[in-house]
């Protein structure tokens, strides 16, 4: 069967980095689409994509907001606009090739022909699978997964990881509006919720490689988002238990 696949990329200031990264995308074996969803970024990086959509006609598609809104809502309205449409499988991934655009077969993999609902890229499945980033940087995602685990026993090793696949079924079952967070704090929401409501999970391991063009969008806000994020879920899952968006499974 011939899935359609979309890839969404938020961005803000990655003209370093765009055009190269939608030229890998595109030139995938498979047939990927592209979305990217630009937050008003000064540096043009929006004009960029719009120069290359005659190239890709009907595989990069674009969607402009006026200001930085925030990763988690950027993923949001990619989605809704990808359940608008039908694709089959979506997929996050980052803009600066920290995330390998070959990995997304392994990912698509996973998915359509050992039938999980999400895969995961993950870059401690396997040890630490990381490269360029300082030691403190890497030992505060690592243990960041491992508060993750020991507070809600979500049972995935990255559960920061940016770099997924999502069958349709997923997003459709997740209820999009309630979630709210927008930093690491949402990458880790999206999987508890999807664990949650029962979908299978499975980590692919991968190489992270930190980037070398552009400026990273790290922050300590968005880290203490998580810690205390992590917290607020496993609250929410206690006294409102998690339920399947059954308006979006019979749309």
């Amino acid at each position: 069967m011939d899935h359609r696949k979309l890839v969404i990329i938020p961005t803000f200031n990655e003209k370093e980095n765009i055009l190269e990264m939608i030229q890998s995308v595109m030139g995938l074996v498979g047939g990927f689409e592209l979305l990217v969803i630009d937050d008003g970024s000064p540096d043009g990086t929006g004009d960029l994509v719009k120069s290359k959509k005659s190239d890709f006609p009907g595989r990069l598609h674009l969607i402009e907001r006026e200001g930085k809104l925030g990763l988690g809502t950027a993923y949001i309205t990619g989605f809704k606009w990808a359940l608008e449409r039908d694709y089959d499988f979506i997929f996050e991934m980052d803009a600066d090739f920290s995330h390998n655009p070959e990995d997304l077969i392994r990912l698509y993999q996973a998915c359509a022909e050992k039938h999980f609902d999400l895969a995961i890229g993950s870059r401690y499945i396997t040890g630490v699978n990381v490269v360029n980033w300082p030691m403190g940087r890497v030992l505060m995602s690592y243990f960041a997964s491992v508060y993750v685990k020991f507070i809600t026993g979500l049972p995935v090793k990255d559960s920061t990881a940016g770099f997924k696949c999502y069958h349709k079924s997923v997003l459709k079952g997740i209820k999009l509006d309630e979630v709210k967070f927008v930093g690491y704090a949402f990458q880790i929401e999206m999987k508890f919720t999807s664990w949650k409501l029962g979908f299978k999970l499975v980590e692919v391991p991968i190489i992270f490689t930190d980037r070398t063009k552009g400026t990273s969008k790290m922050s300590r806000g968005i880290f203490k988002e998580a810690v205390l994020g992590v917290i607020m879920m496993k609250i929410k899952s206690i006294i409102n238990p998690y339920t399947l968006n059954q308006n979006g499974l019979t749309e």
